[in-house]
């Protein structure tokens, strides 16, 4: 009886050994899984804003995405095709409109912290002026970075209909990027077998597991 008392409570203990060793192995990573990763970047982007609220489409500003290699990063030339009248949040905007309507006066200039970070980047004192010979290009950091041994090619999933979610995740819902899958060699693995499987969006294709096509 005794002995069957102290096998119980051995495997009792056993079993929620294995549980906390089990939750402790969830959080490993192999080497390179960058998953999670969301650097603070040098003027705060709202992804949510931009790409979920206000709806605006990512090869927008990602423009080369369907036509080479890399999505690209974007020019401070894209960012001022809205900046260069958009100076602060529209609520903000508004109330500066209203309250100069009611004092009979022209609305004044209302810049945001943030915006205006984007505008000394760019040497403007004038969101509407010439950008001056002093521009220096935004240093973001790079959130999603394979290794130089893999290779992969934007264009090819974009023509075939990948959307960005896919790889990047909801990136529409996020304040702050950050690396939403793994990226492994076995996530890409088995997305190209269900894509061969499945076919995307109705459409059959024949997405290729050849060591070849992404190491060469």
């Amino acid at each position: 009886m005794h002995r069957t008392i102290v096998n119980v409570i051995l495997l009792v203990g056993l079993f929620f050994g294995l549980i906390v060793l089990a939750s402790g192995m969830s959080q490993w990573r192999l080497p390179d899984n960058q998953q999670g990763y969301a650097p603070e970047q040098p003027i705060v982007y709202s992804h949510r804003l931009h790409a979920g609220e206000l709806g605006i489409d990512c090869q927008f500003c990602h423009t080369a995405a369907e036509h080479g290699r890399h999505a690209g990063i974007p020019s401070t030339d894209v960012c001022m095709k809205c900046h260069k009248y958009v100076t602060s949040s529209f609520d903000v905007l508004q109330q500066e409109i209203k309250l100069a309507d009611e004092q009979k006066r022209k609305p004044e200039t209302i810049i945001s912290d943030e915006l205006q970070a984007l505008y000394d980047t760019l040497g403007l004192d004038d969101p509407k002026g010439p950008i001056s010979g002093d521009a220096k290009s935004i240093p973001w950091v790079r959130v999603h970075n394979l290794p130089d041994y893999v290779y992969f090619d934007h264009r090819a999933h974009v023509a075939a209909g990948v959307t960005c979610q896919k790889c990047h995740g909801p990136v529409e819902s996020m304040e702050r990027v950050r690396q939403f899958e793994s990226l492994s060699m076995g996530w890409c693995v088995n997305c190209h077998r269900e894509a061969t499987e499945e076919g995307i969006n109705g459409q059959a294709v024949n997405a290729s597991i050849d060591c070849a096509v992404c190491h060469y």
